[in-house]
């Protein structure tokens, strides 16, 4: 898979991937790019490649394994940190701003870190972070369409 050609610009990348394996290669190519603080913001359906991804991203960051990131569905929020500190969050089971508020994700924000949130349509606290936005799509069984969008540089 050759390298992604993200340009630090507003201007979104789209790839499309063949595989498990392919998606989890764009995260790690992405987190190259991912400089803390900053916000990762994951939307798509379910099954679409969220945790996928984001298995790659926190490999690339060299905090994790690929096997040891797991959807946080049933915690809502995993912490990994080594050199950076990673936030993975999962919003799927929030349901309005009451939830998102008893997650003190505040705390994510007191310090440079890199926060990846899926279901990120369920966020809606304010941070002047940042903010990488990637949309993952279905197109057949194993291809997805991810559509990176990075802040300006």
């Amino acid at each position: 898979m050759p390298g992604l050609w993200l340009n630090g610009t507003m201007s979104p990348t789209e790839v499309v991937t063949s595989s498990p394996e392919e998606t989890m290669e764009v995260g790690r190519q992405l987190a190259d790019h991912l400089h803390p603080p900053v916000l990762v913001l994951l939307s798509g359906e379910l099954g679409s490649g969220k945790t996928t991804i984001t298995k790659g991203i926190i490999n690339g960051l060299g905090v994790a394994r690929e096997e040891e990131v797991t959807s946080p569905t049933f915690t809502l929020v995993h912490v990994f940190h080594n050199h950076v500190r990673v936030y993975h969050v999962d919003l799927y089971r929030v349901d309005g701003f009451h939830d998102l508020e008893s997650l003190a994700l505040e705390d994510a924000f007191a310090e440079p870190a890199v926060v990846i949130i899926e279901w990120a349509e369920r966020f809606a606290l304010r941070t002047d972070w940042p903010r990488v936005e990637i949309r993952l799509e279905h197109v057949e069984t194993d291809r997805r369409r991810i559509t990176i969008t990075l802040p300006k540089t």
